[in-house]
């Protein structure tokens, strides 16, 4: 690009700066109030519309003069709905866990009083020079937020909030460079593709570059389908513009004037969103024809996927957007050489996506210097299950288990101890104590029996049944399955049938060796990721929890009480107290009777199970007990009618 022409692109993106400066400039103004409320899925779903109506009211009444900003994850979801409180002469403050209620105190006491309210408050923040952004905090001070670092503290509806930020910059230095420049930047910075296999992205797309094909296409996959993953999502709701901004570089790397979205239709609100977003950078010139004044040309569509979890691998993907059924091709040809409707095509997920923009800006260096020498960068997780502090983490690449799962997630709730951490998606290992020091990147994960997957993480403490926790996984991926490969549709049935077999006391000698066999073997014979990897719940759980196992076959006994067929539930007589009913009206199959002495007892004929006798026992009498085998339970006969 020569001089006149960078001068025209800078000028141009120098008009739609000023407006974005103008706006904030009239949102900071010296007496206003800010009040930013999470509105992404997770806030939603734990009241923040109410909270906002609340404010809003409350603000109407007042005549306190604040705007309401609604912003998206900031990644505490354990302590949603989230407020974060601008008032001018203080620093923003966030507060947690909002109610109706707490909304009109702050509005009264806060922002008319200034009393800050601070049993309230989640955690102090500090005030730069555009949008307030986390201080020290303990979930934060171990994390590196690049692509996260919008989340939550902008409007996703507002595409010059993102560009008051620094948004679009890297899209304007992208459009000064040659793309060949561009890929060479993002081959250097050592990008691995953040959709799970861990590809070196600029080689991916230096191949798609070279290709001779000249109609070549971009594809962001967003089929975010693991159970507990909900990080693709989490972006697309509270920071799109910097998706879309990484989906333009790319396309002008490689060459494209086409680029597709592939979002599944369960997220309705991350739909809306990149919709939203996609039309407002198209408004100002950020898509479109002449991108900016110059000639790049750029087309984005949303195409919403259906739900099938095999749509995740790329080649299935590519034949559900052509309109065919989901499922994997065998590979060559690569889609980076025969992709969608036979043109090269880039497919990436949407956090490497995102972390373009950041390198173009800092370059690959800065972006070297982040993570470990062969895996650089950050990962964002989604951390749940038996977590007290579950959300969305964005950690340097190399951080240990025990330092995400500890020191920046809280670690285990009600003072139990930590089992294992499922790693990976459904597909993941699960890895025991003894790998808590493992680091988190993708060599040192595959190498312990777990994989970096696209993030999802589930935390199980103490009471978890391995052997239970490898059927649901397999339960999962067996239905997902898109039926192509005999291995995978037949060999994870058999080993989902074995598995259930085992956890309702009927397992056999020899089925603990065939689990084995047979993983391994589908391992082997499967076409795609997923088939390739459904086994490695079995595998590492039989590898580092046998033990467990072998009490269910040999002893038909859950070591863990977890089984419903291998427990018993029996009244303690003596802790029992007489003339408490608490227990009868809890059961579903009136199964717990009066004995001759009028304590309670239960006929273990009739009994499902289902531990609703142990929820509903007063806890100072705490006389429900569990058992593992059945056979435990004392038997107390019903007493005969009259």
């Amino acid at each position: 690009m020569n001089q006149n022409s960078k001068e025209k692109l800078n000028g141009v993106f120098a008009s739609i700066k000023a407006e974005a400066d103008r706006r904030f400039k009239q949102m900071k103004g010296d007496d206003r109030h800010n009040i930013f409320i999470g509105m992404a899925t997770c806030g939603l779903a734990s009241g923040a519309m109410e909270v906002r109506a609340a404010f809003e009211e409350a603000l109407s009444e007042t005549k306190v003069n604040a705007h309401i900003i609604p912003v998206g994850c900031l990644g505490h979801c354990y302590a949603e709905p989230l407020v974060i409180v601008d008032k001018p002469g203080s620093p923003p403050i966030l507060y947690h866990d909002m109610t109706p209620g707490k909304a009109r105190l702050l509005v009264k006491a806060f922002l008319e009083e200034g009393d800050p309210v601070f049993e309230h408050v989640l955690g102090a923040m500090e005030e730069n020079d555009t949008i307030p952004s986390v201080l020290e905090f303990p979930r934060f001070s171990r994390e590196n937020k690049i692509v996260m670092a919008n989340s939550g503290v902008i409007d996703p509806e507002d595409v010059y909030q993102y560009i008051e930020r620094g948004g679009y910059w890297a899209l304007v230095k992208a459009l000064t460079l040659a793309p060949e420049e561009i890929i060479e930047e993002i081959l250097e910075s050592g990008l691995r593709g953040r959709g799970g296999a861990g590809f070196l992205t600029g080689l991916k797309w230096r191949l798609v570059r070279d290709a001779r094909e000249e109609d070549k296409i971009i594809i962001c996959n967003a089929d975010e389908g693991d159970p507990g993953a909900y990080m693709d999502r989490a972006l697309l709701e509270s920071n799109p513009h910097q998706v879309i901004e990484g989906i333009a570089i790319a396309a002008y790397a490689v060459g494209a004037r086409r680029a597709i979205i592939y979002v599944r239709a369960e997220y309705p609100l991350a739909v809306k969103m990149i919709k939203n977003a996609i039309d407002q950078s198209k408004e100002i010139g950020l898509l479109g024809k002449g991108i900016l004044g110059t000639n790049f040309d750029l087309d984005i569509s949303v195409f919403q996927g259906s739900g099938a979890f095999v749509c995740g691998e790329e080649t299935a993907l590519i034949q559900s957007i052509q309109g065919k059924r989901g499922m994997p091709q065998p590979r060559p040809p690569y889609p980076s050489q025969r992709g969608l409707w036979g043109k090269p095509t880039v497919v990436n997920n949407v956090k490497s996506m995102a972390s373009i923009p950041p390198i173009i800006e800092h370059g690959a260096r800065w972006f070297r210097g982040i993570g470990t020498a062969k895996t650089p960068g950050t990962a964002i997780f989604s951390v749940v299950g038996n977590i007290l502090h579950a959300g969305l983490v964005e950690i340097p690449m190399g951080v240990t288990l025990r330092v995400l799962i500890f020191d920046i997630c809280g670690g285990i709730p009600d003072k139990k101890k930590f089992k294992a951490v499922q790693i990976g998606g459904p597909s993941g290992g699960c890895l025991p104590e003894t790998f808590l020091d493992t680091q988190v990147d993708f060599d040192s994960l595959t190498e312990a029996g777990a994989m970096m997957g696209s993030g999802g993480m589930v935390v199980m403490d103490e009471d978890a049944c391995m052997v239970d926790v490898a059927r649901y996984f397999l339960d999962f991926t067996q239905k997902e399955s898109c039926g192509k490969c005999t291995f995978c549709r037949i060999g994870t049935k058999h080993l989902l049938d074995i598995l259930e077999r085992i956890t309702r006391g009927e397992g056999r000698e020899g089925d603990i060796e065939l689990l084995e066999d047979l993983s391994l073997d589908i391992r082997e014979g499967s076409l795609c990721g997923l088939g390739k990897t459904a086994p490695n719940p079995v595998l590492t759980t039989v590898k580092y929890f046998r033990d467990e196992y072998e009490a269910h076959v040999r002893e038909k006994r859950c070591p863990s009480m977890m089984c419903r067929a291998l427990i018993a539930y029996y009244i303690d007589l003596e802790a029992c107290a007489r003339g408490c009913d608490a227990c009868v009206g809890s059961c579903p199959t009136e199964s717990i009777f009066t004995t001759e002495d009028r304590k309670k007892a239960i006929d273990q004929t009739s009994c499902v199970r289902c531990g609703e006798c142990m929820t509903s026992c007063p806890p100072e009498y705490n006389a429900v007990r569990k058992v593992s085998p059945p056979a435990l339970a004392p038997k107390i006969e019903r007493p005969r009618e009259g």
